[in-house]
């Protein structure tokens, strides 16, 4: 298997499953990950050894990993974490190990491809900024008691956890540098695919990346968006499937995307001529598969994932019709 040069973009178990599913469809595969987070074990590392964010990384890593003895065992392995009430508590294995390499090696892509080496990963795993970022956003009814006010949350946890809704986003530092490596993989990809995932906190902050942004405008990629399977607590409370097409319009409205892909079932949740309509304005096709999980969770299945990722690289290579892309 060679396939088609594909960058993932995001972070969390969203990205975790587009990863999973990728992997088997092509072995040209870089994941570009999110490093806002401030909370659990990454939120420690980070504050203590003024390092990225470790565990959006770690999660990549491990859905990169091969289904044989020897990728399963190590993907157990770096995302073990430690149980109990003291120091290690709360920390993954990988996450500690990825830090001890940042030490050593004072590179932070280095480390993260030595980690790769070491798990025998079939892609690479590249973070979308060289600092830290805090996620500042603008929340609508924070404070039940006036449901029109706009209030301003910082932080990625806090900002995931939110009781109102969040309207906008911006990073801080406003112009944090890009990863070189992360605009490169860019430029020559043939498909970049952003979400699923948690829209303000994992996919969104990409584009508020000022080179990483600009590469992903001017690629001659093809863009596919991958809708998530339902709105999430705190960050999309009662958001439709075409609303987050909107909002992904608001933070970046000269970015064009070919393909928003959703579940039938999702997609039908909502009004469909809305979303035909949402994706159109971001000059894409629409196309709905099943790809939920069978135990009705909330997950995106790695296999019929996968199978769609395969039919979206043949149509894109063939052309067709806006109706065989439904």
């Amino acid at each position: 298997m060679t396939g088609p040069r594909a960058v993932a973009l995001g972070g969390g178990h969203g990205l975790a499953a587009s990863l999973a599913a990728l992997r088997q469809v092509t072995e040209s595969l870089t994941a570009i990950v999110t490093v806002a987070d401030n909370g659990g074990s990454s939120g420690r590392l980070r504050r203590d050894f003024g390092v990225l964010p470790p565990g959006d990384l770690r999660m990549a890593l491990a859905a990169l990993c091969d289904d044989d003895e020897w990728g399963t065992t190590w993907s157990k392995v770096v995302q073990h974490r430690f149980a109990g009430d003291r120091e290690l508590a709360g920390h993954a294995v990988g996450n500690l190990l990825i830090v001890a390499l940042w030490d050593l090696l004072g590179d932070t892509v280095a480390g993260l491809d030595w980690v790769g080496r070491l798990l025998g990963t079939g892609g690479r795993v590249l973070p979308m900024a060289a600092v830290p970022l805090d996620i500042v956003a603008e929340v609508v009814g924070l404070d039940p008691a006036w449901p029109d006010e706009v209030s301003t949350v910082r932080g990625q946890a806090a900002v995931a956890s939110t009781p109102g809704q969040v309207r906008s986003i911006t990073l801080l530092p406003p112009d944090p540098p890009a990863v070189p490596e992360a605009v490169r993989a860019v430029l020559d990809a043939d498909w970049i695919f952003f979400g699923p995932g948690s829209w303000f906190t994992s996919v969104l902050p990409h584009l508020l990346v000022p080179e990483l942004s600009a590469a992903l405008h001017a690629t001659a990629a093809r863009r596919v968006l991958v809708l998530n399977l339902a709105p999430q607590p705190g960050e999309t409370e009662g958001f439709s499937p075409h609303k987050h097409l909107e909002v992904l319009a608001g933070h970046a409205p000269a970015l064009t995307v070919d393909v928003v892909l959703a579940d039938t079932k999702t997609a039908g949740t909502g009004n469909l001529a809305d979303l035909e309509k949402a994706a159109a304005v971001l000059g894409a096709r629409l196309m709905t598969a099943d790809v939920a999980a069978a135990d009705g969770t909330p997950r995106h299945d790695p296999r019929l994932l996968a199978g769609t990722y395969a039919q979206i690289f043949r149509r894109g290579a063939q052309g067709g019709s806006d109706a065989a892309w439904r």
